[in-house]
């Protein structure tokens, strides 16, 4: 997992690589805040053979929003039985977790671009991460990408890898 900052340490991407395949990967990037409460951001997912982006997708602060629910799978490390899905208001984004057994969890990253439109696409990409250590990270990278302090609206490509 690798998140970019800027100089004042709020993230502007946050990537996670699947740990059996570091060729599929989800990207969270391009945040921005155009109005107080909400933030917009990206999510592109890749793969062999597939490159997919989805953008304008919003987070919200009120309710259960994406660093909630990942940080909810964080705190049960020791697993869980079938499967938990989190999905944006707009359903452009859905995240689907399962555990597996040896404590990893694996997280289905599902985009669909076309919010109102009855055909379109969607793409997936799954991402296996330790439960513990590397889920807290997602969680936290991710609230920091999302909840980003007001007025702090540069960008920088300086890497950090976790």
């Amino acid at each position: 997992m690798s998140t970019h900052h800027t100089a004042t340490d709020t993230p502007t991407a946050v990537t996670v690589r699947c740990r059996d395949n570091d060729a599929v990967t989800l990207r969270l990037c391009d945040p921005s805040r155009p109005e107080d409460d909400r933030v917009l951001y990206a999510v592109e997912a890749s793969a062999p053979g597939l490159a997919a982006r989805v953008d304008d997708v919003v987070a919200w602060p009120w309710g259960t929003d994406l660093p909630q629910f990942l940080e909810e799978l964080a705190a049960d490390f020791r697993g869980w039985v079938g499967q938990r899905v989190w999905q944006t208001l707009d359903r452009d984004l859905t995240v689907g977790a399962a555990f597996r057994s040896g404590g990893h969890v694996g997280l289905t990253w599902t985009l669909r671009p076309w919010r109102s439109a009855c055909c379109g696409w969607e793409a997936s990409v799954t991402t296996w991460l330790d439960a513990g250590e590397q889920m807290s990270a997602l969680a936290a990278d991710v609230r920091s990408l999302l909840t980003p302090p007001a007025g702090n609206h540069g960008r920088s490509a300086t890497p950090f890898s976790i």
